[in-house]
């Protein structure tokens, strides 16, 4: 059975800022979780504590330019992937949610099934329990029936699966407009705007 969580932004408590956890595991598209964090850098209200695996660490210097160290730089804190007595491995840190882009079906798997062998898994394991809202961005092609399995687990416990489908109803024609697009969704699960995001407005604003 579903358990369905209402979410409500609890930033008011802490003096109008929101706090954030951003996740960057090992699977392919490193750069989804950086543009993400890059966007909520023009939020001066977000706070961002950003895990990042080590296997993350080195898809991202395969995939992209840029080193694990950069990516801690776009984030306000990061935190060890092995440090499990960190602040964001509590339920009692309270933040407004947390987003896993890309999200590996190693990191999956251990979120469906409440096995927090590092800090991501656990601080997604306390986002759940808490009743806060986690968005998961599942990176994989072909999807095994484990893997599908586990995405409905994770749904079922409360979690939001936002996978990076491409898009076409803009004629985005390269991969930064798609990049943008993801980075859109995600952040409008948490109420906030991202200045490249384009929405749908119909066919009529499309033919202007």
């Amino acid at each position: 059975m579903a358990i369905l969580h209402i979410f409500s932004i609890s930033q008011t408590k802490r003096g109008g800022t929101m706090r954030i956890i951003v996740g960057i595991s090992g699977a392919s598209g490193a750069i989804l979780g950086c543009s993400i964090l890059k966007a909520l850098r023009a939020h001066k209200e977000v706070e961002t504590h950003l895990i990042i695996t080590d296997a993350a660490k080195l898809t991202l210097s395969c995939e992209t330019a840029l080193t694990a160290e950069d990516a801690a730089a776009l984030a306000d804190y990061s935190y060890d992937v092995n440090d499990m007595a960190a602040r964001v491995a509590s339920g009692s840190f309270e933040t407004d949610g947390m987003i896993i882009a890309p999200c590996s079906m190693k990191t999956l798997s251990g979120i469906a099934n409440g096995y927090d062998e590092n800090l991501l898994i656990r601080a997604a394991d306390a986002t759940l329990k808490e009743g806060r809202k986690l968005v998961l961005a599942p990176r994989e092609s072909p999807l095994a029936r484990s893997h599908l399995r586990n995405m409905l687990r994770a749904a079922e416990d409360g979690a939001v699966i936002l996978p990076p489908m491409l898009t076409f109803y803009h004629d985005e024609q390269d991969v930064k407009h798609q990049i943008d697009h993801f980075t859109g969704k995600a952040l409008m699960q948490f109420y906030l705007k991202f200045e490249n995001f384009r929405a749908w407005d119909g066919p009529e604003a499309r033919a202007k």
